[in-house]
């Protein structure tokens, strides 16, 4: 789902050797769940592509919002790392994050009272370089990452949101298990903002897969079918324009595999 700041290198892939892609369909269930959330995109497509060579791995996703109506807004990230050690644990890591929300739906405090309508809004884009530790099992089954960054946060024009440098913390795991039947991965991103309670987001999305792929008769069915939780504090803008509570935000959602 979408990651306004940071998913990093998922499953620690600087350690494989093939290339990997996968697409994901998720059905969000915030506005089911949280009242102050109706206005919340229902469904989104991530696109996923994993690249290593010698030198060490890029990787970026989109993110793509829809409603009834059509395409709502669109994210991406792309982040680059270079290996600093021959076992590749330790490297250099690049990053860059930004997107557009063509008309999500807002409540402004005008006048003593709540007005809804919609806007456009550019997300205040970001860039980040820091060092990557990376570890993975000699079998690939588990992998982790551990990722501390400087970031720059850039003005928003649009929104007049001021520019401002901070930190950011990631983790980044991935275990398959079950005989592969089963996958469990996800990343934790905090970082600092001044504009935010605490000066400080916390946003984590732990995602759960049943590989089809496993099963008998389907070797050659790259689907899985799943959950993504989206655990979230400071960070999602709800129906009055506020960002300053906690929430925890479940999908059901396929991924195919190339």
């Amino acid at each position: 789902m979408k990651r306004f700041f940071s998913l990093a290198i998922c499953m620690i892939a600087a350690f494989c050797c093939a290339n990997a892609q996968d697409v994901q369909l998720h059905y969000d269930l915030g506005h089911s769940l949280y009242k102050n959330l109706n206005s919340r995109t229902s469904v989104t497509t991530t696109v996923e592509m994993f690249k290593p060579d010698t030198w060490g791995s890029t990787f970026m996703f989109t993110d793509i919002d829809y409603k009834s109506d059509g395409v709502m807004g669109a994210y991406w990230e792309i982040a680059r790392e270079f290996n600093l050690s021959k076992n590749k644990q330790w490297a250099v890591h690049f990053e860059y994050n930004g997107g557009l929300d063509t008309g999500n739906r807002i409540d402004t405090l005008a006048a003593g009272k709540y007005e809804n309508g919609y806007r456009g809004n550019r997300y205040q884009h970001a860039v980040l370089l820091g060092g990557a530790w990376n570890w993975a099992s000699k079998d690939f089954s588990k992998t982790f990452s551990l990722q501390l960054m400087y970031k720059y946060q850039f003005k928003n024009g649009h929104t007049g949101a001021h520019p401002f440098s901070g930190f950011q913390l990631t983790e980044v795991w991935g275990t398959t298990f079950a005989k592969g039947l089963c996958t469990f991965s996800g990343f934790c991103d905090l970082w600092y903002d001044p504009n935010v309670n605490g000066k400080m987001i916390l946003l984590s999305e732990p995602q759960f897969w049943f590989n089809l792929n496993t099963l008998k008769g389907m070797k050659d069915v790259n689907l899985s079918l799943g959950t993504e939780v989206e655990i979230s504090n400071n960070f999602v803008w709800n129906d009055k324009g506020q960002n300053n509570r906690f929430y925890a935000i479940p999908t059901v959602a396929a991924k195919w595999t190339f």
